[in-house]
């Protein structure tokens, strides 16, 4: 693989020669500053061909140019990341030396694509400012639970005991210490490999209903200690995700790692400390203390998945938000959201639904709550299809600006980017041209654009009312305003790979 300075350049040059253009943002209606920072992010998922490939077989232009296609959605719906599936059943998007390459890809495990899947997401997701979010799957081996139909090759083949059926799927044992560092290796082969901005787990650990899950000789073997088979499980998560970390921060200190768990950890009627609700627990049906690894600070980010509408029985949006807000309150876990783009206009779905404001709501509904910094979209599809204009509505209302994505808290301290000088914003028939140039020695990954209607006000920066674009990186970029006229103050603020930012550029002011 091409080193990431080497990778950082040639993405450049590409961005100086082919710009992507993207959109400029009206006036905020509302009051309340819009942030500088915030997680816009939206799942695609390989799995099934849910999203991205859209059925196996495509060839390897038209695979491209509908991931392409997926990170144009992003732009147009103004999000700033994307999370993509590159592992989703104990195989990969990537020539991976651990596993066989996806099924979901050609339509047979283990066949070349005839290009690097997760090279060219990479790379063009950063074109585009996107950052790039690595999903993983776990412990799952396959959605069928033949063993004999996985590749002759496949791990699950080579260690038959590593694999337990279940459900009519296949999963990897978490009990195994020898499974839980395969799973780690073969993840870690994408982190250290790819130039990937974060490390994501699922919703999926144990699966669901796990009583005639067969691990009895797995515990009998290393169960000793523990007072039932759940606290065992729920510790084989625990070090799975505690290990992650570890590996995570030694060898890419500078990536996020989080987990996007079901939205409930358990309910008030089972344990004090739960939310007031009474659905699925995740601490017992999955063996994920999810309460527990953002308390014990094992993970940069948490982004439950709270599926449910405002004052839905017997899980409600506006109780999930605050339970989960004061669980991150005082750490150094982020919170996001993990928002359902797929049940909104869902006709099978119940009738608040059907209300093209529902998904807006919930986003008016987090402002109350500091904490929360951002949300996830599921999926990609719902977010394209737009039924009722749920997300365009959503959108409209609190994405009016653009937003650069959170800063990990243990990076805040890092030394920032250097100050870029604004060369120049001179009138065009198309508006006002602004040229940027950095003035570091390493390229921003991204200009942000402040406009005024004159000189910058002290503290101007710390939100987005003026930020009017965010440009892809180079050590100069061109941009044009179409709104931008005479008298027009503009200012430019190079942004690094961790979201930190420099102080603002020169002014320059357009005459």
């Amino acid at each position: 693989m091409p080193s990431r300075r080497t990778l950082l350049k040639g993405l450049a040059l590409a961005a100086a020669t082919t710009a992507v253009p993207l959109p400029a943002y009206a006036a905020d209606a509302g009051d309340d500053a819009p942030p500088l920072h915030q997680m816009r992010g939206m799942w695609i998922a390989s799995v099934a061909n849910i999203n991205w490939p859209s059925r196996p077989g495509l060839s390897a232009d038209q695979q491209k140019a509908e991931y392409l296609a997926w990170l144009d959605l992003a732009v147009q719906r103004r999000l700033n990341s994307v999370f993509v599936q590159i592992r989703p059943t104990a195989d990969a998007f990537w020539p991976s030396p651990f596993e066989p390459w996806s099924q979901y890809l050609t339509g047979t495990q283990g066949q070349d694509p005839g290009y690097d899947p997760l090279g060219f997401a990479v790379s063009e997701a950063h074109r585009r400012g996107l950052a790039f979010h690595g999903w993983f799957n776990p412990y799952r081996v396959s959605m069928q639970g033949d063993p004999a139909q996985l590749h002759p090759d496949h791990p699950g083949r080579r260690h038959p005991d590593w694999i337990v059926p279940f459900g009519g799927k296949l999963y990897y044992n978490p009990g195994l210490p020898e499974v839980r560092k395969f799973c780690q290796d073969a993840m870690m082969d994408a982190v250290t490999r790819y130039d990937i901005d974060g490390l994501h787990f699922d919703d999926y650990f144990y699966p669901v209903n796990t009583t005639a899950f067969d691990d009895s000789a797995a515990f009998a073997r290393y169960g000793a200690g523990f007072p039932d088979l759940a606290a065992w499980r729920r510790n084989n998560v625990d070090l799975m995700v505690r290990e992650m970390q570890q590996r995570v921060r030694a060898a890419k200190p500078d990536i996020a790692w989080g987990i996007s768990p079901s939205g409930i950890w358990r309910n008030k009627g089972t344990d004090p400390l739960g939310s007031d609700t009474n659905g699925g627990q995740s601490y017992d049906n999955l063996h994920a203390d999810t309460r527990g690894w953002v308390k014990q600070g094992w993970l940069d980010y948490i982004a439950p998945q709270l599926y449910w509408y405002i004052g839905q029985p017997p899980a409600d949006y506006s109780k999930l938000v605050p339970w989960w807000s004061d669980v991150a309150s005082g750490t150094k876990t982020l919170l996001w959201i993990g928002q359902a783009a797929y049940k909104a206009g869902d006709p099978a779905q119940a009738a608040e639904w059907q209300v093209p404001g529902e998904l807006s709501r919930h986003l008016t509904l987090n402002r109350n709550h500091p904490e929360i910094g951002g949300d996830i979209w599921y999926n990609a599809n719902d977010v394209r299809v737009d039924r009722l204009g749920s997300v365009s509505t959503a959108v409209r209302d609190h994405y009016q600006r653009p937003a650069l994505a959170p800063v990990l808290p243990r990076l805040a301290d890092g030394e920032p980017p250097r100050r870029p000088v604004l060369a120049y914003a001179l009138r065009r028939s198309g508006g006002v041209e602004v040229r940027a140039v950095a003035t570091g020695r390493d390229e921003p990954f991204l200009f942000a654009i402040h406009r005024f209607d004159g000189h910058a006000p002290a503290g101007a920066f710390a939100d987005a009312r003026n930020l009017v674009a965010v440009v892809p990186g180079d050590r100069q970029v061109r941009w044009t305003d179409p709104d931008g006229g005479r008298g027009h103050h503009y200012y430019a603020v190079a942004v690094d790979r961790a979201n930190r930012t420099s102080e603002p550029s020169n002014a320059f002011r357009v005459i």
